[in-house]
């Protein structure tokens, strides 16, 4: 995603003290953030913070002395693509509802037309206060704004329920959602992620080394851009991306079966699961005990071939595979997007720094059935989601 203008305005609840990290990753990922605080905000958390973080000035006084001949609410509210209101207080909630503009903050969400997502923090009383409630659903009911929603738990108050405020790597979730362009709305998207595990006993299974962050960054890529997004994933420890269906699977035999159920109304498959071609052939119910000579030997048996399968009854879907090899890349990933009718292959050396499985980032060559074939520079696996996304889309308006 290019660089975006996100304003953020920072209110007077406790909650403030993390709107820091909300600046600093939004900076991480090349976006210009500007702050605005109310005047109760700065006696948690002191203008200088955000200064430091944002490299641009703080806003709170509507009357501070004007060094520019632009109207400076007015400027910031042209200037913002989003604004986020974190924490956003039942005091302020209140005043935008009610179109009640005494501050920088409201009235700048008055003049803005950029979309407006609000994070409540607040005691869990406040929080269900018949006039919060309606002023929550007074602002629901417009198109402009995003309510998100709060987290249960230990309150400031020492309370425990709902009204803590998300946490910052959410609520820059939300924003991401919010800043892209919905270009997959009504695009129904399966996505195999993770690796698989093959039970042997109560112990020990085969598995592989896939970290499942490829297929997580396509879907949250895909969910981003408005797709109906289902999650086919092998156990991983990832964050499930918001606004996907998650079906979380352990075999390469459950993991056909998901496919299978969702196959039919798919518009595009994506293949970035790294499921085990083989599982023992019996399971044993005990552990198996070591044996005198500590040799071993396990009997295989081969598993469903999901890529193969489904490319096989494909019809106008997409399908996106994806070939890990350490040796002959190229031989194998060409001969992989022919048997298993792919549209594109994406391969990698497993070999390479930084490309490997449980990186943060890949170095790919993308080959297509139609014949072309491009090298992409080492890039996020994010960023690699979004630029494979991009060709699917096309394709799919085409």
């Amino acid at each position: 995603m290019r660089s975006k203008n996100i304003l953020l305005g920072v209110t007077g609840g406790i909650a403030a003290y993390k709107a820091p990290a909300i600046v600093s990753q939004l900076k991480k990922m090349g976006h210009q953030v500007k702050v605005i605080m109310t005047e109760h905000a700065t006696e948690f958390v002191t203008p200088l913070t955000f200064q430091t973080m944002s490299q641009e000035a703080v806003h709170v006084d509507m009357f501070a002395h004007v060094v520019q001949t632009e109207v400076e609410h007015i400027a910031l509210a042209k200037w913002a693509d989003v604004l986020i209101i974190a924490p956003a207080t039942a005091n302020t909630i209140a005043k935008l509802a009610y179109g009640i503009a005494d501050n920088m903050l409201t009235t700048v969400a008055m003049a803005t037309t950029a979309p407006i997502l609000v994070a409540p923090a607040m005691n869990t009383q406040m929080l269900r206060a018949q006039s919060t409630q309606e002023a929550l659903k007074i602002l629901r009911s417009r198109e402009q704004y995003e309510i998100l929603p709060t987290a249960e738990g230990l309150l400031a108050c020492q309370d425990v329920g709902e009204g803590k405020m998300l946490e910052p790597e959410d609520i820059v979730d939300y924003i991401q959602m919010a800043l892209t362009k919905k270009t997959l709305a009504g695009v129904d998207v399966v996505i195999t992620a993770g690796p698989t595990k093959e039970r042997m006993d109560p112990v020990r299974f085969l598995s592989n080394h896939s970290s499942g962050k490829m297929g997580y960054a396509f879907a949250a890529e895909a969910a981003a851009r408005g797709a109906k997004v289902h999650l086919i994933s092998g156990p991983c420890h990832l964050k499930v991306p918001k606004g996907v269906d998650f079906i979380p699977v352990e075999s390469t035999e459950d993991m056909f079966n998901a496919v299978k159920e969702h196959f039919d109304d798919a518009d595009v498959l994506i293949k970035a699961a790294a499921p085990s071609d083989y599982k023992p052939k019996s399971y044993s119910e005990e552990k198996i005990k070591k044996r005198e000579g500590g040799l071993m030997s396990v009997e295989f048996s081969p598993n469903p071939d999901i890529a193969k399968h489904f490319g096989s009854i494909k019809g106008d879907r997409i399908i996106v595979g994806f070939a890990a090899e350490s040796h002959h890349m190229e031989d194998y990933a060409k001969k992989k997007l022919e048997e298993k009718h792919f549209n594109y292959i994406v391969a990698n050396n497993i070999t390479e720094a930084e490309a490997g499985f449980g990186s943060d980032t890949n170095h790919v060559r993308i080959f297509s059935a139609d014949g072309r074939e491009e090298e992409l520079p080492m890039m996020e696996k994010s960023t690699l989601a979004a630029v494979i996304l991009d060709r699917v889309e096309k394709d799919l308006k085409s």
